[in-house]
């Protein structure tokens, strides 16, 4: 039985919105969805975006394999306009896991070839592709990734729960802090990425900045010392050089980036099944896009200064998050069910959906000459389309990302236009089955490919029941 999500009606769930004091909205009629727009002189058919995520089915160097290949041609053929590739690593040591996706020349030639089975099956879907806009994001996971733990900065709460997964204890901060000869040569295999990505067909690359990846990391490196860290501009400095040299050597190629607005401080629950808690903290508290003074209120001038300063450096496209999925998963993904090693969810989704849509608004108010991406929506199950048009229609974002709700109902776009609303019967409940795939390492390649368990049964099913299997192998050997 669900614990949050008892809404038959949108009227239902307008009114436990108001009577939180909550700024959601909902617009019955879709049309908004659906007008075309431009990004960068681009024409993009409609204001549904999917947004990135991981399928974790890559090959331990990288290359996409049969599993890669399939999503990305249900994307494709599912009639949204802009397709946010997932996160492909810019070096082997940035991965966040093994089978991470890592654009390098071996790999190049099997990442064109995703893009292009994407773009055939949306145009034999959807009669035409010109309207298409697809990219990849860029990342290098910093303090999470696989190989060590490579963070920027000092975090005194974050770091007791970095675990350097070569010894399995937390992370020795000062041990593990980057150069700023090291992060220059970070740049330098970004911008060699960005390269490979627009020869091998991209529309965009995205150069992430957010969920405290490295980058994301960087704009809340106050105490850092050296030309990446204390001040806004050295903050800054690593994605602005970033993007300068991208345009100097590849001026055609769209450049976006995803970033938090709301960073959040850590929570972890006391005791299994309870209500997550934040960690033990004290004020200030250094994160990006959060009052220093109390880590449950968004501060929003530095965040709306990221945001103009992209745009003036060439910037085309924003997509807004929050959170870090490690930390604080409640904010970046609100949902019915945590994941295994996650807390139940110390505030009413409807919370973190709402924080989401301010936060994007927040940002396309700022720059609202800039396509803007939104996100949040997967909670609101059979209303997200329709909040998401009431969005488009005010004015509060450009764009609607969907993240779970398509790997669950990948054709989630046609049914829209053809329907005028999603089939019911293959909405994300967000029961977190996806995650729980990410989070279960016990594997041949050391990573389970995700996907979504109850409506995609016939290849993440079984996957499922063996973890599930797995673990309670593991319980009877520990009785």
């Amino acid at each position: 039985m669900a614990k949050f999500f008892k809404y038959k009606t949108a009227d239902q769930l307008l009114a436990d919105a108001r009577s939180r004091q909550l700024s959601i909205e909902i617009l019955e009629q879709i049309e908004p969805l659906f007008r075309p727009i431009e990004v960068g002189g681009r024409p993009v058919g409609n204001r549904l975006c999917v947004q990135p995520m991981e399928g974790c089915d890559g090959d331990l160097d990288g290359i996409p394999t049969d599993l890669t290949f399939r999503r990305y041609e249900r994307f494709g053929s599912g009639g949204a306009k802009l397709i946010w590739g997932e996160a492909v690593a810019v070096c082997r040591d940035g991965r966040m896991n093994p089978r991470q996706l890592w654009l390098h020349p071996g790999s190049a030639s099997a990442i064109a070839s995703i893009l292009t089975l994407c773009r055939d099956s949306h145009r034999a879907a959807c009669r035409t592709d010109h309207d298409l806009l697809l990219g990849l994001q860029l990342t290098h996971s910093g303090r999470f990734s696989v190989v060590r733990p490579q963070l920027v900065t000092i975090d005194p709460l974050l770091d007791p729960l970095t675990i350097d997964r070569r010894t399995g204890a937390a992370v020795i901060p000062q041990a593990a802090l980057l150069s700023d000869q090291e992060l220059e040569q970070i740049q330098q295999q970004f911008i060699a990425a960005a390269i490979l990505a627009a020869d091998i067909g991209c529309d965009f690359v995205d150069i992430k900045q957010c969920h405290r990846y490295l980058l994301s990391e960087l704009l809340a490196a106050k105490h850092r010392p050296g030309r990446f860290g204390g001040s806004f501009e050295n903050r800054t400095r690593f994605v602005r050089e970033v993007i300068a040299e991208i345009k100097r050597e590849r001026p055609q190629l769209l450049i976006a980036s995803r970033f938090n607005a709301y960073d959040g401080i850590p929570y972890r629950a006391d005791v299994s099944g309870e209500p997550g808690k934040p960690v033990p903290h004290t004020f200030p508290i250094s994160a990006f896009g959060v009052d220093p003074n109390d880590h449950l209120q968004p501060s929003l001038d530095e965040p709306i200064q990221l945001a103009q300063l992209l745009v003036e450096a060439g910037v085309s496209l924003l997509n807004i998050s929050a959170g870090n999925a490690y930390a604080n998963p409640h904010v970046v993904r609100p949902a019915e069910f945590p994941p295994i090693d996650g807390y139940h969810a110390p505030e009413h989704p409807l919370v973190g959906v709402d924080r989401h849509f301010r936060l994007t608004a927040a940002i396309q108010q700022a720059v609202p000459t800039t396509p803007v991406v939104g996100s949040g929506y997967s909670w609101l199950q059979e209303f997200s389309m329709q909040a998401g048009a009431a969005n488009i229609a005010a004015g509060r974002a450009s764009f609607v990302g969907f993240g779970r709700g398509v790997l669950s109902q990948p054709d989630f776009a046609r049914q829209l236009q053809m329907h005028g609303k999603l089939e019911r019967t293959k909405i994300c409940r967000t029961f977190s089955y996806c995650t729980n795939l990410m989070r279960s390492k016990d594997h041949p390649l050391g990573q389970f490919p995700t996907g979504c368990p109850p409506f995609d049964q016939e290849i993440y099913d079984p996957l499922h029941k063996q973890i599930q299997k797995q673990k309670q192998q593991q319980a009877q050997q520990q009785q």
